[in-house]
């Protein structure tokens, strides 16, 4: 197979750009082909096919030994580093013979990679700088492909003194920015993120930041409750008879994290298995059951959502929707939990916006692709804290051929 790597994007025709993101929880690979075309800030797409691909119970028990810290050796991250990018190549190549388009045909593949550690600038203390690793061999997966991959994201964006998180408000400003109302899109992956735009919002207008866990906790328990059985609480049965344990819920707020004000990025690093040893530990200090965890883990999520709507976005405009997205939207004690918080405001999801649930992130990385490809900064610096908007990762070619030349 070729790849048409040495042709630069031209603008004003529709370009087949992939969109790859398997995020903090590892529960599975989204993958979503967009048509784009233009420039912002009229960019016109178009979600062509999302599907999901659950990853293996042993790839996803690696990933989560790596990214809680495992003392490997080198040779471990490495495996780990292919068969990464072995599982992605098979999830492309799935969705484009599903779609019946053909590899050829498309420009670029967005892959966000699996983040093993993430330490914004914010947090570099006496370490000088902030520090992001996400692996999944791209060479892996532009060899299977034929498609050149743009990858690692977020270290353009650190080295320039950023967070390199949030990267999606810059997409979400380009998708969903409305002349007439204020919109604000939460993302409830493993951590919950936020963007708010007022009416009319130009870039530099956006408000965005990382707020706190959402499935990272809610998974955690579960994993842990059932020895690794079970990934995560599906529809939210296991939470069922549960109740609000008041001291718990009161403590996790106290974190110094829900107080500090953007630019500010999380993850694993904080709400991690340490993290969750608390918990496991309150709940054992208390008679607490696992439905009891889930349940505050939810309200704990869903209060930090409130509060941070409430202490950064409102004093500078006034919502009135909250349009979520991400595998949270799928918890229905997570959704009613964010429902009452948030009230008066209204919560409904991206599926109203005309984009699937499921395929937001994906979708988002398949546009930063696109916008690197053209040579067009992906951050925002007012919500990273970098000192200048960046070009955003790396490019692998696929393989090399005559045809290619």
């Amino acid at each position: 197979m070729t790849a048409r790597m040495a042709r630069t994007p031209r603008e004003g025709r529709s370009e087949y750009v992939v969109g790859l993101m398997c995020g903090t929880s590892a529960d599975g690979i989204e993958a979503a082909l967009l048509s784009l075309r233009g420039a912002p800030p009229e960019l016109a797409w178009k979600l062509r096919l999302h599907r999901s691909f659950p990853l293996p119970r042993a790839l996803r028990e690696r990933i989560l030994a790596a990214a809680g810290g495992a003392a490997w050796p080198a040779a471990e991250f490495a495996a780990l580093d292919a068969a990464i990018g072995e599982e992605h190549a098979a999830a492309v190549l799935e969705l484009l013979a599903e779609a019946e388009v053909d590899p050829q045909q498309v420009s670029a593949i967005g892959f966000h990679g699996q983040t093993i550690f993430h330490r914004g600038s914010r947090d570099a203390g006496a370490h000088g700088t902030g520090l992001t690793w996400q692996i999944g061999s791209a060479a892996t997966l532009a060899l299977r492909t034929g498609i050149r991959v743009v990858h690692d994201f977020r270290s353009a964006d650190v080295a320039a003194g950023g967070e390199g998180a949030p990267l999606v408000p810059l997409v979400d400003w380009l998708m969903f920015r409305s002349a007439h109302v204020p919109r604000a899109l939460l993302n409830l992956g493993g951590i919950a993120n936020l963007t708010a735009m007022p009416a009319g919002a130009e870039p530099v207008d956006v408000i965005a930041f990382d707020i706190g866990p959402a499935n990272m906790l809610l998974d955690g328990i579960v994993r842990r409750s059932t020895g690794g059985k079970l990934a995560y609480d599906e529809d939210g049965a296991r939470a069922e008879g549960g109740a609000i344990d008041e001291e718990l819920l009161t403590e996790a707020l106290a974190d110094p994290f829900f107080a500090q004000p953007p630019p500010r990025s999380t993850g694993r690093e904080h709400f991690g298995e340490a993290y969750l040893d608390r918990w496991f530990a309150a709940a054992e200090a208390r008679g607490l059951a696992e439905s009891d965890l889930l349940v505050t883990a939810a309200v704990l999520s869903a209060s930090a959502v409130a509060q941070a709507i409430h202490a950064f976005v409102t004093p500078v405009m006034e919502l009135t929707h909250v349009y979520a997205s991400g595998g949270g939207t799928m918890n229905p004690v997570l959704m009613a939990a964010l429902e009452a918080a948030l009230d008066p405001l209204e919560l409904k999801t991206t599926n109203e916006l005309g984009l699937n649930v499921a395929a937001k992130e994906a979708a988002a990385f398949a546009v930063l692709a696109y916008e690197s490809l053209h040579g067009r900064p992906g951050s925002l610096p007012a919500v990273t804290g970098a000192s200048g908007p960046v070009v955003l990762g790396s490019v692998t070619l696929g393989p090399w051929s005559r045809e290619s030349a």
